[in-house]
């Protein structure tokens, strides 16, 4: 056998690893509940570090170019196939290694819930329709995987059985579900016209526009894009840990992630689309912001952030060029590191105070030290503060939008950056400066403190060492445009 073939097969090999440890391990989350409680919390967090440990070995292999499919023939036309290339490498490493911190975060947070097991379970499974999305090369499989992350999500939002809680659950499954559907008639619009679902075999193909508009609907409404937003600020109902996954690691990354997959990598798009995206995405980023300005809710200030700052990632793919491309791809991973952070420290000061009103929260950096600096640092991060990493990939962005001619795009992001960093800063006025509101709350427990800090120390050193990141964005970004030479 020769060392290319080995190769190859053991590359297929990790990806099936990377996919089926974290789908098939969720279901043994119940018997190892059955044996005892650090069973369950030792065997949780050793699934989610698998995970991310496997993906992690596809990087050399990315960081050298090239892309490896493999096919597996399951009849009836549809054949499970998964694609190695420096873009899913990319996604697959950011997501699974930010969600396995928000694992160990878990083991504070939710200690002394009930239903711990049912947790556990679905965010294993979550994690794992991610990886299967983001390896798939087949528009049946990419959807199936894609609803199964809907399903998790829609049961993680109600975890707590209160019945508003649920009808919010419910409200987002079925802005999702409806967004699912939209794209599935896409896909079904793209298979009368190719007569194929391989993704591989479509490269280079231009597409009628009412399938990208289809299409177009369901990445929206799972990356909670204006106007299909309104369910991710709602979605705070859920444990903090819940809405970290959604905002900064696995969810609202599906769409961006689809986008650059369908719209950069396979399909030629009309050109009024091409010029319509790039105002779509600022926009959204616009009226996110402008939300969170006056929003005085802890969680929601930091959702609508989130819809903001996903617009930049939709703005750098949708200019297409290898600037725009390579710093979206940074931007999904500084923002999952900077909001993993937020979203976590303000579990920590909701966890202890039982409050999310900003306007009745203060002075808190007297009694959580940590959790202060770890908000400042991820704030600096998601604002687009040197030298930390957020700003090197919003600077990305933003002067690629200008390479591509559309200045006062750039403009509108720019501004849109400005009121973030207002909103944030009033944020951490708001909750840890002043007099303290209320006795003294304890900080948090070591696993938690430890993971906030962790993100906090990473979004800078993300930063310092730029370099690395950026090199296998920009290989990703060199792999995606390839067919537009």
């Amino acid at each position: 056998m020769s060392l290319k073939k080995t190769m190859a097969q053991n590359i297929q090999t990790i990806i099936i690893l990377t996919i089926f440890v974290p789908i098939i391990g969720s279901f043994t989350i119940p018997l190892a509940g059955l044996i005892s409680k650090k069973a369950r919390s030792f065997w949780s967090v050793l699934l989610a570090l698998a995970t991310t440990a496997s993906s992690m070995l596809l990087i050399p292999f990315a960081l050298r170019g090239g892309e490896l499919a493999f096919r597996k023939v399951l009849g009836l036309g549809v054949d499970f196939i998964v694609v190695a290339d420096a873009l899913s490498v990319f996604m697959a490493v950011a997501s699974s290694f930010i969600g396995a911190l928000i694992v160990v975060y878990s083991l504070g947070y939710i200690g002394h819930e009930e239903n711990q097991s049912e947790y556990y379970f679905i965010v294993l499974l979550f994690i794992g329709s991610m990886m299967g999305l983001v390896f798939s090369a087949n528009l049946v499989f990419l959807y199936l995987f894609w609803e199964i992350a809907a399903l998790a999500c829609w049961r993680l939002i109600g975890f707590y059985r209160v019945r508003e809680y649920v009808l919010k659950a419910d409200k987002a499954f079925l802005v999702t579900f409806f967004g699912a559907v939209a794209m599935l008639l896409g896909f079904i619009l793209v298979y009368a016209q190719t007569g194929t679902f391989d993704l591989t075999a479509m490269r280079g193909t231009a597409i009628p526009g009412i399938a990208v508009l289809l299409i177009l609907m369901g990445m929206f409404s799972k990356s909670a894009t204006v106007p299909l937003h309104t369910w991710l600020p709602d979605a705070g109902v859920a444990p903090t840990t819940v809405t970290a996954l959604l905002h900064a690691a696995v969810l609202v990354k599906i769409g961006v992630y689809a986008f650059a997959r369908l719209f950069c990598w396979t399909f030629r798009i009309p050109e009024g689309w091409q010029e319509a995206i790039p105002v779509l995405a600022v926009v959204s980023s616009l009226v996110a912001a402008a939300a969170a300005v006056v929003e005085t809710d802890l969680k929601r200030i930091l959702a609508y952030s989130t819809v903001s700052q996903i617009g930049y990632i939709f703005l750098g793919f949708a200019v297409m060029n290898p600037m725009g491309v390579s710093g979206s791809l940074l931007f999904i991973l500084m923002h999952g590191l900077a909001k993993a952070g937020l979203f976590l420290c303000a579990g920590i000061v909701i966890h202890a105070t039982g409050e999310r009103d900003i306007r009745r929260l203060g002075g808190q950096i007297k009694n959580m030290p940590w959790t202060a600096a770890a908000f400042i640092f991820c704030a600096f991060s998601v604002i687009g503060i040197p030298p930390f990493g957020g700003f090197f990939s919003k600077f990305m962005v933003i002067v690629a939008t200008v390479q591509s001619g559309r200045v006062w795009v750039a403009a509108a992001a720019l501004f849109a950056a400005v009121l973030t960093m207002y909103y944030l800063f009033k944020v951490f006025s708001a909750v840890f400066m002043g007099e303290p509101a209320g006795h003294g709350h304890k900080e948090g427990t070591r696993s938690m403190v430890f993971v906030v800090v962790t993100l906090a120390v990473l979004s800078l050193l993300a930063g310092l060492l730029v370099a690395y990141p950026t090199k296998l964005a920009n290989v990703a970004a060199g792999e995606i445009l390839r067919w537009m030479k």
